[in-house]
């Protein structure tokens, strides 16, 4: 497609965008109606962990939105010269889960908390056992129950409690929704009614009774919406937070805001059941669409459901690639040391392809990136670590093979319980950084899942192009069209991507260190004990 005939598109406003606010990278993608990336705007950002919480300040989250936006302004304007000002539809995403709390007003009333956060224990394993239904650590419900039980005072003043994209979303439409695969991660839903479980529901407001607030559960939670409903407009309001500028037009629709895994399944094409992916990154997680529901409970596995309402399972590592990417920039430095400095970039690429050189089960190499608490391992705070016996084969190779093959140790341990369970996939999907160097990341995942990978050349693009395609279908979708038909259909048939199967003596090799990897749990647990200075 022409240049121009991209920027007639954009200034018809047959275009759709999508906003995804990551762990470490706020981006916007435009789109038009087959796809087709038109321009992409970034904002750079990290959590802090601020009185123990892993936390972004309000302002930052204020400000990185309208910092995206604008970013993805200037490359509309310095590639076609051209104001953005007419969008066809937008969507919001963000991570999943975790908590945002509003008053009556709109203002937030106590920190935002990240999925990052492991300080609800005592709640996850009450709610869990009361509706004999998985909650883990990071689910919104949890966040909930663990502030009134420890009696914090702003629970008695809550209007709204939401996750990031939802709080987003009602900041631009005024709207209090969310889409269904985000309210999977707040409160448990029904995949036949497309809304909360009224039984939980019932059981929980009968559980904080006690407690006399003037709310129930529902008055709390946003309404549950699916892919290709509408979920409100651009308000002016709206408008102004998000272009200061002035140059965007209220009115614009809006689809469901959806969390990061149902945008990573969408942009994967990973939504029909019998098929799954993973995302690879900061955290790392599975997602495998289901036939139907597990038979058993399991506090490693999160029922979760798509943007259109199946239910999904997912095995979800809070930790990825964190402690690999501070084992990359150490030898950055020394690189400069040297004075021969090596673009990042380059310094990956390297890294990551010289890790095909290893022994296929590290050598013996066992790291820990767990800078925070892992909640399928039940390990509930972070300490780094990296272990070696004295016959283990400490080489380069080995070193990055290991800490690649760790980045899916606990995601493994999830996946492992589902193939107990008789699940079935057809076909596994990648995206995510863990992928950006061709073939080693998908080499690694194949030998994890026995299984092959494939990576859409589209896959960098994340989830912020898969909630783009979300707004796309509320615009563009035909009467009686399903999300899994019209990505079948109207995206993907023209997406290219590549596939890899690890070879046999490799997925040997990824059993082997995972032998080593449970063996050495006892180990990180040790660490949490000792090191706390």
């Amino acid at each position: 497609m022409t240049t121009e005939r991209m920027k007639e598109i954009i200034e018809q406003g047959r275009t759709a965008l999508g906003i995804e606010l990551g762990s470490t990278r706020i981006k916007a993608v435009l789109i038009d109606e087959a796809g087709t990336v038109l321009a992409t705007g970034i904002h750079d950002w990290e959590n802090s962990f601020t009185h123990h919480i892993w936390t972004y300040p309000l302002e930052e989250i204020h400000s990185g939105v309208q910092s995206c936006y604008a970013s993805l302004r200037q490359h509309v304007q310095e590639k076609f010269g051209i104001d953005l000002q007419n969008i066809g539809a937008i969507g919001v995403s963000a991570m999943m889960h975790g908590y945002m709390a509003l008053n009556r007003d709109g203002k937030q009333i106590a920190p935002f908390q990240t999925w990052r956060n492991t300080n609800t224990q005592e709640a996850a394993d009450i709610l869990t056992d009361l509706f004999q239904f998985n909650i883990p650590l990071r689910w919104t419900v949890a966040h909930l129950y663990q502030r009134i039980l420890d009696h914090e005072d702003h629970v008695k003043d809550l209007w709204y409690v939401s996750t990031l994209a939802g709080y987003i979303h009602f900041l631009l439409t005024g709207r209090r929704v969310i889409g269904i695969g985000d309210a999977a991660g707040m409160f448990p839903v029904d995949e036949k009614t497309h809304d909360y479980r009224e039984n939980m529901i019932e059981a929980f407001d009968k559980l904080v009774e006690p407690c006399g607030y003037a709310w129930k559960i529902r008055d709390l939670l946003p309404q549950v919406l699916v892919a290709g409903e509408n979920a409100g407009a651009l308000t002016e309001e709206g408008a102004k937070f998000l272009d200061p500028s002035g140059k965007i037009r209220p009115g614009i629709p809006f689809c469901p805001p959806e969390g990061d895994a149902g945008t990573g399944m969408t942009a994967t094409n990973a939504v029909a059941p019998r098929t799954g992916n993973v995302s690879a990154g900061t955290s790392t997680f599975a997602m495998i669409v289901l036939e139907k529901q597990l038979q058993h409970l399991h506090r490693e596995i999160d029922m979760v459901a798509t943007p259109s309402g199946f239910p999904a399972a997912m095995s979800h590592a809070n930790n990825g690639t964190t402690d690999l990417n501070a084992w990359v920039s150490l030898f950055g430095e020394f690189a400069a040391l040297t004075g021969h400095p090596v673009d990042k970039g380059e310094l990956f690429r390297l890294l990551y392809t010289h890790s095909l050189e290893g022994d296929v089960d590290a050598g013996g190499l066992l790291p820990y990136g767990y800078y925070s608490g892992e909640n399928i391992t039940m390990i509930n705070e972070g300490r780094p670590l990296f272990l070696r016996m004295p016959e283990s084969r400490f080489t380069l190779a080995n070193l990055m093979r290991a800490h690649l093959y760790t980045s899916l140790g606990a995601v493994k341990m999830g996946l492992d319980i589902l193939h107990d369970e008789g699940v079935r996939v057809d076909r596994i999907m990648g995206h995510g950084g863990f992928f950006k160097t061709p073939v080693v990341g998908q080499r690694c995942l194949s030998a994890a899942v026995n299984a092959p990978v494939t990576v859409m050349d589209t896959a960098s693009e994340g989830g912020a192009w898969g909630i783009a395609l979300l707004a796309m279908f509320l615009i563009d979708r035909q009467p009686g069209e399903t999300l899994e038909d019209y990505l079948d259909t109207r995206i993907f048939t023209h997406m290219t991507g590549t596939t890899v199967t690890a070879p046999q003596e490799e997925v040997e090799g990824f059993n082997r260190f995972m032998e080593h990897y449970r063996a050495g749990l006892d180990v990180e647990k040790a660490a949490i004990r000792s090191m706390n200075w």
